[in-house]
């Protein structure tokens, strides 16, 4: 387990384990500057989030943050040198997966106990969070006319049916020119199903163009998608092209709104939260103020019954070990494993992509100086339970707890599969900056560190810094974002969606050959 004990937040610098050979800038340090109770003067400039080394470390020599390997010395790095991606090098090490070593049982609080928010009950006993009606295309063929018929229900055109929180378009550039059988059209199948049956979306419009290859009777069929009065299907070449479809695809809605807007919050218990977890535009805070707290309120859902959704598979690479010791089984474990062995030697196997080593020039700028550290802080989203199931992309989430999913580390293609999953809530931390929306689902976003939260304020739903300022424990911090996820899911806008925030966001994973 790492250990994420609270960590002294005063002085230039930051020690977050007594084995590690590295500390963190908490605020820029210059060249000469003494690091108390280091017995360590800074060699050249440090930017705030960055590395400092705190020992000699021999060319080769495991570098270690949070008493994890996160890289290796490239040359002999004097103590007091700047670390990063210049001298921290990846390769590949052995890690112990000690299987469900670390496996602890939740202790859930009692039922007549748990927390609750005021949902939105369907008919089948599931819970939404919103209330929207959805417009999905079956191909990019089709995009232009499901986002003209979402675009034609503006706030006034909805103000009598204050119930429904909006009519979002569901576009994408699948759905022809790729294979006809197989994951990549099975995904996509999944994906869109997903959002249809998702407890958010009250009713839906497919529109299909008529001779794509993922057909609507074929999705409909695979995916056991019934039409009725809340789920229509149109097809352009059939219904008379472009003008007429937007047309019917409004009247199809105006039909649906009446029967949308009947719906009623009501107290629920927290047990029907699922919150897919995300991180962008990270930096050398994540690890040490929101990724954790996120993690602590991840804990204390799953206390209440809730369920927390990792994802983002290439950012779990050189951590997974601390995954699978708190597998609920070697079997769960062994599934993660077998993720990560797909992307490595099948799906990215020689590409530059992040899991091979590189993060994002942002990622890199605020602190990260390969894809192991950013692992070391996007896994401390999931919390410290234990690991209950792992989910291929877009697959329904059934399992109660702190669960996984096979995604894309990007992180429009990432949500989408959890929302597939149904996820009702996103959770997304952020050091650079990230503006994030996810509709149909409320997406809050944490800021982890105050500098950027001040900044961007208009975007931030909740400061993490207040940790690195001293302001705030990482527990703290964990109860103030989980009542922040009961408000929004009670019906409180969170920033994205006071913007808008959301409406380009569904982007399925295009997996296949395009041909």
């Amino acid at each position: 387990m790492i250990d994420l004990s609270a960590k002294r937040a005063a002085g230039p610098a930051i020690r977050l384990h007594p084995r590690d050979n590295v500390v963190v800038a908490r605020v820029p340090v210059p060249a000469g500057t003494a690091i108390p109770g280091e017995n360590v003067v800074a060699q050249q400039d440090v930017p705030a989030g960055h590395k400092l080394a705190t020992a000699d470390i021999p060319a080769g020599g495991a570098i270690r943050k949070y008493d994890v390997v996160i890289g290796f010395a490239g040359e002999d790095i004097p103590a007091g040198t700047y670390v990063h991606a210049h001298n921290c090098l990846m390769q590949e090490f052995q890690r112990d997966y000690a299987f469900c070593e670390d496996y602890r049982p939740v202790d859930y609080v009692p039922e007549a106990e748990r927390a609750t928010f005021q949902g939105i009950v369907r008919a089948d006993g599931r819970v939404g969070t919103r209330n929207y009606i959805a417009i999905a295309s079956t191909v990019n063929c089709s995009a232009t006319v499901v986002r003209g018929i979402a675009d034609y229900f503006t706030p006034e055109r909805l103000a009598d049916y204050p119930n429904v929180d909006g009519v979002v378009a569901l576009s994408h550039t699948l759905g022809c020119g790729m294979e006809m059988t197989g994951e990549p059209m099975a995904l996509l199948r999944r994906t869109i199903a997903g959002y249809v049956r998702h407890a958010n979306v009250a009713g839906v419009v497919i529109v299909g163009l008529g001779c794509e290859r993922n057909q609507i009777g074929g999705l409909m069929e695979e995916q056991r998608l019934r039409a009725g009065p809340l789920l229509h299907t149109m097809v352009m070449q059939e219904v008379g092209g472009t003008r007429k479809t937007i047309e019917a695809g409004v009247e199809a809605v105006r039909a649906m709104l009446p029967e949308a807007n009947r719906v009623t919050r009501q107290t629920v218990s927290a047990e029907h939260l699922t919150v897919g977890l995300q991180c962008g535009g990270s930096d050398g805070f994540s690890s040490i103020t929101a990724n954790p707290s996120l993690g602590a309120a991840m804990d204390i859902l799953v206390r209440h019954g809730g369920t927390a959704i990792l994802s983002e598979t290439p950012e779990i690479n050189g951590v997974e070990h601390t995954l699978t010791r708190r597998a609920v089984s070697r079997e769960v474990g062994e599934k993660l494993l077998e993720r990560l062995r797909w992307w490595k030697e099948e799906y990215a196997a020689g590409r530059d992509t992040q899991i091979n080593g590189k993060v994002s020039p942002g990622n890199q700028a605020g602190g990260l100086a390969n894809i192991i550290e950013k692992s070391l802080g996007s896994s401390m989203k999931g919390g410290t339970g234990p690991m209950m199931e792992v989910y291929r992309y877009a697959e329904p989430v059934t399992q109660k707890g702190f669960v996984f999913m096979d995604t894309p580390g990007y992180d429009p293609v990432s949500a989408t599969g959890q929302v597939a999953g149904g996820a009702n809530l996103i959770a997304f931390t952020t050091g650079r900056g990230s503006m994030f929306g996810a509709k149909p689902v409320p997406s809050v976003k944490l800021a982890t560190n105050t500098p950027m939260y001040r900044r961007l304020v208009d975007d931030m739903d909740i400061n993490c810094g207040l940790v690195l300022d001293g302001e705030a424990t990482i527990q703290e911090m964990g109860e103030r974002i989980f009542r922040l996820l009961l408000d929004t899911a009670s019906g409180t806008r969170s920033k994205s969606e006071e913007l808008g925030v959301g409406n380009n966001e569904f982007v399925p994973w295009q997996i296949g050959i395009t041909g």
